[in-house]
């Protein structure tokens, strides 16, 4: 098929040392190790990517869907970011053993705490598969017609797949559906904590540095992976020992300077860098704004009453950090597009593009991709915001709306079926303890008070003095009874009847229009990748992030991000007590690690000038998704733990630039030095082999 032949012709292509990119791990011989070896790479593609021996790719795990993990000891030590075994930690923590405050260290395996749920998920191997995906698509097909086709073939594949009993498979659609790769997979299910710093070591400086450098977060946490007898995944059993892995990663002392070598190896989120200009000017003029101030508005009432209850403080530990995260990053996705002018550079590249379809013959056949795209955004805009607010609102930041919105999906769902009712209850019943468990009505009324204005203008504070759902003894009690009796209380339940017209709407009608608008974008979104691949074949194209497996490379860099300023790469724990503020909820710093500071009882962790590294800068080109990503120097050993970008940078999931975006690391020697000094935890030490790769 073209797909193939051109994806081919720029596989092939030999180019200079580059930075950029997330790159498949089974697809690294020749370009990619070449690049990886003029940045500084002693690492081949085999040492990385390895289906028949042990490799680098045996020690990542994808960690509960959305983060990364790594393996760090031969008995299944899992190391991964602070802020992804958040939910974790605040799920064990009470105000008797309050863990986020405090931190937690299993002296023990008999110590470690279970975690319902939880996951880490392996790569076995990668197969290229889209012959076999694509096979009878046709370009006279209508889009529905195509992911029909596509969705028969990729099932009736995966059916074939040879794989072990314990396996999964998976297959992914990359170039905007030009090419699909299967995944084999392993998932073990038995994740147990081990250890994390308190929060104002993990989280120092929580929102105000969050996306900022310098920064000084020691953001990391320990989990291990327990597996049956066999070394299989098992559900959760006092009888699982701990997973012996195909490998695990060596740990640095050596640490790094500017212009070593790093790679992050993980799963990244979603990027979309093919993009056309108008999408990004959409996105960052309307779209992200809209987004930022729902999102601030709920964030003054939650920030407001952590602050006032350590009780409130508890429950809402991890909503704050999940809402606030992606809020500070749209302000500066949007900071880091208008810095480096990106909408007018796409725009220039989209000039170049249209020349060359000129100068091949392709007009004919590609020239209505740009002004087709103007003609669909400007169609979609509304609908888009539209929708993303009803998302904001009743999904992301208030509680009584989600409690609502699952409640007519059960209605939905019964009355279509009534057959599922006993199922939908218990699920609806587990979907409200599940809220209620971290629930406070008084911080929900004050978000339901500023968020819900974005969304409409009939708000109707008086619900939460008439619902039953804010509470959970009674928010269960109307599922009592028959299905007919149940779809009554609920419909007579005051904060029900006022959510249920506008969830309404949501799925006849903002939803309905949101999904016809967007087809023929998504449609024409994959043509424009065949389009550039076949018109500028010597440009450099990389798959966009969709949660699998890859690796990108860059280096060790510090950066400017406005004039006269400049940042070196490397922050020191000199810096932590430099932004110490006692008993404040960002900048406090425990006694113990001010008394380590002050006797520079440092152990083997200071670098050669006798400071201890916290944090470092990369050229890394990374997303959501790689938290807890591994940072590997030039050996394969690990030096970082990824947890951040820059600020200005985070503009890279659209628009990557190599002189504004940086990732953000954990140094390791800082992990280990909070582990064995501050924690007294020598024994996770132990289980560690740590190198000088350096000496």
């Amino acid at each position: 098929m073209k797909f193939l032949k051109i994806l081919l012709l720029f596989i092939t292509i030999q180019v200079s040392a580059q930075q950029g990119g997330m790159w498949i791990p089974s697809l690294l011989e020749g370009m990619n190790e070449q690049e990886m070896a003029d940045l500084g790479s002693n690492l081949t593609a085999k040492d990385i990517y390895d289906v028949n021996n042990s490799s680098l790719k045996d020690a990542i795990g994808h960690f509960n869907g959305g983060c990364t993990s790594e393996v760090i000891s031969p008995k299944g030590l899992i190391l991964t970011n602070h802020h992804c075994g958040y939910s974790q930690i605040q799920s064990h923590s009470s105000m008797e053993n309050d863990y986020l405050k405090d931190g937690f260290w299993a002296m023990s395996l008999e110590e470690e705490l279970p975690n319902p749920g939880l996951f880490i998920e392996f790569i076995v191997r990668i197969e290229d598969v889209t012959t076999q995906v694509l096979n009878g698509v046709t370009d006279d097909m209508t889009e529905k017609e195509k992911q029909s086709t596509i969705s028969k073939n990729s099932n009736a594949f995966e059916a074939e797949v040879e794989t072990e009993a314990w396996q999964d498979t998976k297959i992914k659609s990359f170039y905007k559906g030009n090419q699909y790769f299967l995944f084999v997979t392993e998932r073990y299910n038995d994740i147990r904590l081990v250890g994390a710093p308190p929060s104002s070591i993990g989280k120092f400086g929580s929102d105000t540095d969050n996306w900022v450098f310098p920064r000084h977060t020691g953001d990391f946490s320990m989990f291990r992976i327990y597996a049956d007898k066999d070394n299989r995944p098992a559900e959760y059993s006092v009888d699982n020992v701990p997973y012996k892995p195909k490998h695990f990663l060596p740990i640095s002392l050596d640490g790094v300077e500017e212009g070593d070598f790093t790679m992050v190896f993980g799963f990244p989120g979603r990027t979309n860098e093919y993009l056309p200009a108008v999408a990004i000017e959409h996105i960052t003029k309307e779209y992200n704004p809209s987004n930022i101030a729902i999102r601030e508005a709920a964030l003054k009432v939650i920030d407001a009453k952590m602050k006032e209850s350590d009780e409130v403080r508890i429950k809402y530990a991890s909503k704050q950090a999940r809402i606030a995260n992606a809020w500070k990053k749209w302000i500066g996705e949007n900071l880091g597009i208008e810095k480096s002018n990106a909408v007018e550079e796409r725009r220039l590249f989209e000039a170049n593009f249209t020349k060359a379809l000129k100068e091949k013959g392709l007009e004919d056949k590609y020239g209505n991709i740009l002004p087709e795209f103007e003609v669909l955004y400007n169609n979609f805009e509304d609908v888009n915001i539209k929708r993303r607010n009803f998302i904001e609102v009743f999904l992301v930041t208030n509680e009584l709306m989600t409690m609502s919105f699952r409640a007519y999906q059960f209605e939905q769902a019964v009355t279509n079926n009534p057959d599922v009712f006993d199922k939908a209850k218990t699920s609806i019943e587990g979907t409200l303890t599940g809220i209620h468990k971290n629930y406070d009505v008084t911080v929900d009324r004050g978000v339901f008070e500023n968020v819900m204005p974005f969304y409409t203008k009939n708000v109707d504070v008086s619900i939460y003095d008439k619902t039953a759902l804010t509470n959970l003894d009674t928010a269960l009690k109307l599922f009592e009874g028959s299905q007919e009796d149940v779809i009554k209380n609920l419909n007579n339940d005051a904060a029900y009847a006022y959510a249920k017209p506008l969830i309404e709407e949501f799925y006849n009608t903002v939803n309905t229009e949101f999904e016809a608008k967007n087809e023929p974008i998504t449609a024409l979104q994959t043509e424009y990748m065949t389009a550039l691949m076949e018109a500028l074949p010597n440009a450099r194209y990389f798959p966009d992030a969709n949660s699998t497996l890859r690796v990108t490379y860059g280096q060790v860099r510090g950066y400017s991000p406005r004039d006269a300023v400049y940042y070196s790469p490397v922050s020191y724990l000199d810096g932590v007590i430099e932004k110490y503020v006692p008993g404040d909820y960002e900048f406090d710093v425990p006694e113990k690690l001010l008394d380590l500071y002050k006797t520079k009882d440092y152990g083997q962790y200071a670098d050669t000038n006798g400071k201890v590294p916290v944090c470092f800068l990369g050229t890394n080109h990374t997303t959501g998704g790689n938290s807890g990503s591994p940072a590997i120097d030039a050996h394969g050993n690990l030096v970082g733990l990824n947890f951040d970008r820059v600020w200005e940078g985070t503009m890279s999931d659209m628009n990557y630039d190599p002189e504004i975006c940086r990732n953000i690391m954990v140094d390791l020697r800082y992990v280990l030095f909070i582990v064995d000094k501050y924690a007294g935890a020598k024994h996770l030490i132990d289980e560690m082999k740590l190198v000088h790769p350096k000496k």
